[in-house]
């Protein structure tokens, strides 16, 4: 296996490890939290209500989703427009390249963002 093969799996194993890894563990936690709190139930013992909120603390997170995910379009489409002037400062034109390539990319995520907001700020409004 050359080093043309090598170089991308370890990039993307790598770049897998990176994303995967954090949420695996979080979620491992979270089963370890609720086991433990089973069987405390299971004898009989009281639960601390601080330990309580800690743990529907998750669910707040959820809610400030729409917010997180309309920040994150904006920056995406910010970054999209400075992409398209650095393309116009470097002396380009609407032909293309790579600098209106990954402006288009992230004008698209951008876009596709600031939508997932908009519905969710609307099954918010409705679910209330």
């Amino acid at each position: 296996m050359g080093a043309d093969v090598f170089v991308p799996f370890v990039f993307f194993g790598f770049l897998a490890a990176v994303i995967l890894v954090p949420i695996w563990l979080k979620e491992r936690t979270k089963q370890s939290a609720h086991q433990l709190l089973s069987q405390a139930l299971e004898k009989g013992q009281q639960l601390d209500p601080a330990l309580m909120r800690q743990l529907t603390e998750g669910q707040k997170q959820q809610q400030d989703r729409p917010r997180r995910t309309l920040g994150s379009g904006v920056v995406l489409l910010a970054l999209a427009i400075g992409f398209v002037a650095a393309n116009f400062l470097d002396g380009g034109d609407f032909t293309g390249g790579a600098l209106l390539t990954a402006a288009v990319i992230l004008g698209s995520l951008g876009a596709a963002f600031i939508l997932l907001a908009i519905v969710d700020y609307a099954s918010k409004k409705k679910d209330q």
